[in-house]
């Protein structure tokens, strides 16, 4: 059973959803925590104003060391490979953003 698990979600595509979804999920469980209140659009204003936008997203992306980790024990390189393209992608992202 875990053979076919493994050899089914084991490619590129696996590892860009999961990169992509962790930060996410991440960032709502940061919102949770530290929005006082405020509704999403509030929030997001809120951050701009005081320029944590990066800082957020820089914790929100470090969870995908997490996936990864468990990606490499599983065996699983190919959705690792995606895990690591996505989030070189959200660094590059996060880099931009503290350029501008």
């Amino acid at each position: 059973m875990k053979n076919g698990f493994r050899t089914s979600f084991n490619n590129p595509v696996t590892g860009i959803i999961a990169g992509l979804l962790l930060p996410a999920i991440s960032w709502v469980v940061f919102y949770l925590f530290t929005s006082n209140g405020l509704s999403v659009i509030e929030y997001y204003r809120h951050t701009l104003i005081i320029g944590n936008v990066t800082q957020i997203l820089s914790v929100c992306v470090f969870t995908n060391i997490i996936i990864f980790l468990v990606f490499n024990k599983l065996d699983m390189l190919e959705a690792s490979k995606g895990v690591l393209g996505i989030t070189i992608i959200w660094a590059l992202l996060v880099f931009g953003i503290k350029l501008l």
